[in-house]
């Protein structure tokens, strides 16, 4: 019953918190796609049409964050018991990691048709899908861009995780007497691992849009590795280019991780609580 509990109450507390963040925080998303466009910010759209793309983030956002946390959650509840406490940030790691590549499977198709409707004029969604698939097939096409998005979630999860539940440790520990956080102080200690993981990660993202925006002709020649683009950018940019969209991928993911933990907690212990009606409590 627990563990029935425990994947209902993720699916549940992730799909909320990822469609409240993506649907709040979108206009930060395409700015910061903007920026790392390699037309520039002006030719890519500016200010203009900042919601252009919404739709297939709203599609994706709540089964891609379920999908997340219930692998996540899952590997941490049945691998914690058996770790001691100086490998926990390890366990946390390792989940994080896995749950990034099984979200990636819905995340990555979304994502190209995002970034895609994001940076172009007079295209909508569907056609941009289409394109994709009858151009590039469901691989090449869809799925364009799935290695490099492992290679910055990967490594943006390894260090957000293990902060997250080492803030959330202190926290409980020296301010709480070790009693349970509110939604409110597990939504404080996601904002600063959010913002800490998005500043170092921000190479590998640009990395990850310039691959997804790149012409079919690029991308049929092989040449499209991450660290081809990397040195793409570099050459053309250098240190400018490789962290261009900074500040709004920060601000974005700082109050992102904010509202996206807040309302996890929060949507999880919710369900748990008050639909599935039992007392098991999973923080």
């Amino acid at each position: 019953m627990a563990e029935k509990s425990l994947y209902i109450s993720s699916l549940f507390g992730g799909a909320a918190a990822g469609l409240v963040v993506d649907v709040v925080l979108f206009p930060l998303d395409t700015i910061k796609t903007r920026l790392q466009a390699q037309q520039g910010f002006l030719k890519a759209g500016g200010f203009t049409g900042i919601y252009k793309g919404i739709g297939p983030q709203v599609i994706a956002s709540a089964p891609q964050a379920a999908l997340f946390f219930c692998t996540y959650e899952t590997f941490k509840h049945y691998v914690s018991p058996h770790a001691s406490s100086h490998s926990l940030p390890i366990v946390h790691m390792a989940g994080a990691s896995l749950a990034e590549i099984v979200a990636c499977l819905i995340r990555v198709p979304m994502e190209v048709v995002k970034q895609r409707r994001q940076t172009t004029r007079n295209r909508s969604s569907l056609s941009i899908l289409i394109s994709a698939y009858t151009n590039e097939g469901f691989i090449k096409g869809l799925y364009r861009g799935y290695g490099s998005t492992i290679i910055r979630e990967v490594p943006f999860s390894i260090i957000q995780f293990p902060v997250l539940e080492y803030l959330k440790t202190l926290y409980k520990v020296y301010l709480k007497d070790n009693s349970n956080l509110q939604s409110w102080e597990v939504a404080n200690c996601g904002a600063i691992a959010g913002g800490i993981s998005a500043a170092v990660t921000t190479p590998l993202d640009v990395v990850k849009t310039r691959i997804m925006l790149a012409d079919k002709t690029l991308a049929a020649s092989g040449t499209l590795t991450v660290r081809n683009m990397m040195k793409v950018v570099y050459k053309e940019k250098g240190m400018t280019g490789l962290f261009a969209g900074f500040t709004p991928r920060v601000m974005w993911i700082t109050i992102g991780g904010y509202i996206f933990f807040g309302v996890y907690d929060f949507a999880k212990n919710f369900c748990n609580t008050e639909i599935l009606g039992n007392e098991y409590d999973f923080r």
